[in-house]
């Protein structure tokens, strides 16, 4: 055993010093294959160098080209799009007081109780009434009986049921006098039932054609204000803190500032996108109105870019003018500017003075005067509106008739040029509210019937003074703008309803009192048949042209400023100024590039 191990052992020896000699050839030949093929070509490589990095250029320069023309042609392939998405800060002026439909009445009240709350109808981009809560109505031949029918499954922000019966609720807190609704007028004496969860029967004392442009008003939840007294609602603190509507926005916060520095004041209110709103979920991911104590102190908001858009400005600033970045949308709207001469008291009650200004003013001129294109406004109604007839137009442009009317009157010019009759001057003060384009109209007016003779005083008032003179009528002459919208029933502003005369907010600003114009109005607004209609309302501008209540002057304009464009938004007619947010849930401000 022990031989044959040490031969075992001799061989192995003898394989490892072979194995061992193959390894030292193997390393021996690839060092000489390193200094052969690497080392000894290195000085060839360096005497290349500027070959390849000739090449290295090269590769890099068409690179960059090929970059830069994939930047260049991809407008070819993609296009800029509106994303869902961002924070949307609106600028007004004023502040915030009351979300309630029931009682909103200042532009900022008026903004977030539209944008909390939906009515049963609304108004589209055509300005034609549309279903919001309601999905359709009827009428019977009577004119009196109007059905409403609402959309199935309907939720409040607090995920309610919304049904008929907060429909009824809220038309039953309009007509309660306790309540003390501006709306109470229009609601009197009709009955409103609720005959299914989703039907609404409306009774009316008498044919009324004008009544679905009625039904726009924010619905309220009853079972959240069913507990609350009538009397006490205005005071609730569901109006200011925690309302609840079915709008495109719920509440979120509010920020009041106490700060009694007007260009310091700002009131913040935030709202989130209401996710089941029947005209679906809002774009934008909050809405937040931001209101000013003035003008100023908005449009250096505007230029620090703390808000994207501003409304209720009636040109835009001449800072904001030339920016790039900076968009203005005209909305017409179907309003009236007029000079309401009150009929009821002073030298206006007489009618010759009246029709005199009317024929002395230089309405062109005032037309002109704007920054905007306009239609002029001739009559009570609206050129283009049901009713309205050129022939029945107000007196046009004539100084030399103007004055060959108030010689014939009986006005005597005095030394100091002006006309007086029995001892009493023709005088008048002229109300208006502190804006460029009304400063613009007063002046033209004021040098117009200066030229006849007339002594007017333009009396130029802040808003919250301005709101009071029309609220009281304590004023000569009112140069303000009503809102007359689709129909053209405008039986409160030219009515003369006793029932009204004593309200300290009636709406007959000239104080106008003619039995052939009422009459006719009533005929008109009660009758179904367009054409019937229109010829029911000839006595009605026959009067108003002979008796010269007012001067119409031009359908006013909303001017919306925004920061680079607001997709879904696009200039329409507009009956009231909030009426833009009836598309609100479209709007979009983000964008994204998206591969055609």
């Amino acid at each position: 055993m022990s031989l044959v191990s040490q031969k075992t052992r001799l061989r192995m020896r003898r394989k490892v010093r072979r194995r061992q000699k193959q390894v030292e050839a193997v390393t021996d030949a690839a060092e000489k294959s390193i200094e052969t093929n690497l080392f000894g070509r290195l000085d060839r490589m360096l005497r290349v160098r500027r070959f390849t990095f000739g090449w290295l250029i090269l590769v890099a320069l068409v690179t960059a080209c090929t970059i830069g023309q994939t930047l260049t042609l991809s407008a070819y392939y993609q296009t800029v799009q509106p994303t869902s998405g961002g924070i949307y800060n609106e600028g007004l002026v004023g502040t915030y007081s009351n979300a309630n439909p029931l009682f909103a009445t200042g532009p900022v009240d008026r903004a977030v109780s539209r944008l909390i709350f939906a009515g049963l109808f609304k108004y589209n981009n055509h300005n034609k009434l549309v279903g919001d809560l309601a999905s359709s109505y009827s009428v019977d031949s009577t004119g009196q009986h109007y059905v409403v029918h609402l959309r199935h499954n309907l939720t409040w922000q607090d995920g309610k049921p919304l049904t008929a019966e907060d429909v009824v609720f809220t038309y039953h807190l309009i007509q309660n006098p306790a309540v003390q609704s501006p709306l109470l007028s229009s609601w009197q004496n009709i009955t409103i039932v609720a005959s299914n969860k989703y039907t609404i029967d409306f009774g009316l004392p008498n044919a009324f054609s004008p009544f679905p442009y009625g039904l726009t008003t924010g619905i309220l939840p009853k079972h959240l204000l069913d507990h609350v007294s009538p009397s006490e609602l205005r005071a609730s603190s569901f109006n200011t803190t925690h309302p609840v509507g079915a709008g495109p926005f719920a509440w979120q916060a509010v920020q009041i500032n106490a700060n009694t520095d007007p260009s310091k004041v700002v009131d913040l209110v935030a709202l989130k996108p209401f996710k089941h709103y029947v005209g679906g979920t809002p774009k934008l991911s909050g809405f937040v109105i931001h209101a000013f104590g003035n003008k100023s102190a908005m449009i250096t908001a505007f230029q620090q870019r703390t808000i994207n858009a501003m409304a209720g400005l009636n040109e835009v600033p001449a800072s904001l003018r030339h920016a790039s970045d900076v968009t203005s949308i005209s909305f017409p709207s179907t309003a009236a500017a007029m000079v309401f001469f009150k009929t009821s008291s002073g030298v206006l009650a007489n009618k010759p003075v009246r029709q005199a200004l009317v024929e002395g003013a230089d309405t062109p001129a005032i037309l002109n005067s704007l920054r905007y294109v306009s239609l002029p406004v001739r009559e009570p109604l609206l050129i283009g509106q049901l009713g309205y007839n050129p022939a029945y137009r107000q007196a046009s442009y004539n100084q030399t008739a103007a004055n060959a009317a108030l010689d014939k009157a009986g006005w005597v010019r005095g030394k100091n040029g002006i006309r007086s009759k029995n001892g009493t001057a023709l005088a008048f003060s002229l109300y208006v509210r502190d804006t460029p384009q009304d400063r613009r109209t007063v002046a033209i007016l004021k040098r117009n019937w200066g030229a006849l003779g007339v002594d007017m005083t333009p009396v130029i008032q802040s808003p919250t003074d301005f709101q009071t003179t029309l609220e009281t009528h304590d004023y000569d002459a009112l140069l303000y703008s009503i809102s007359i919208g689709v129909d053209p029933d405008v039986y409160a502003y030219w009515g003369n309803n006793p029932a009204d005369s004593n309200s300290p907010t009636q709406m007959n600003f000239s104080e106008y009192q003619s039995t052939q114009a009422t009459l006719s109005l009533e005929a008109g607004r009660t009758r179904l048949n367009p054409k019937l209609r229109a010829i029911k309302y000839v006595p009605f501008l026959q009067a108003w042209q002979s008796d010269a209540p007012a001067l119409g002057l031009y359908q006013p304009r909303f001017l919306y400023i925004t920061r680079g464009p607001v997709y879904g938004l696009t200039d329409h007619i507009l009956n009231l100024s909030a009426d833009r947010y009836y598309s609100v849930a479209n709007w979009e401000i983000s964008t994204k590039k998206v591969t055609n």
